[in-house]
């Protein structure tokens, strides 16, 4: 199933450096590691925010689920997910 997700960081202002540089540093390494298994198709940053737009690939709303509150932002996320279904006039490959 895909989904688009919006995902919008709110890093609370009194966060240490060093915990802050550790979650950032964490994050990106599970994000990775999702890319390359194909969970996480697609990511965008949206410009001038601390926010990304993504497509998810997973096989349901559990895994989705799962996924996303297992990111090391999660606490400091606002997250509005989208369950994405094919368009009858798309042309399939």
């Amino acid at each position: 199933m895909l989904y688009h997700v919006r995902m919008d960081v709110h890093l609370p202002p009194d966060l240490g450096p060093a915990e802050r540089g550790d979650i950032i540093a964490r994050e990106k390494e599970y994000s990775q590691k999702l890319q390359r298994e194909g969970k996480w198709p697609h990511l965008w940053r949206i410009a001038g925010e601390y926010a990304n737009f993504s497509i998810l690939d997973v096989a349901d709303h559990d895994e989705l689920h799962a996924l996303l509150s297992g990111l090391p932002l999660f606490p400091y996320m606002n997250i509005e997910v989208t369950p994405l279904a094919m368009h009858p006039s798309k042309i399939t490959d």
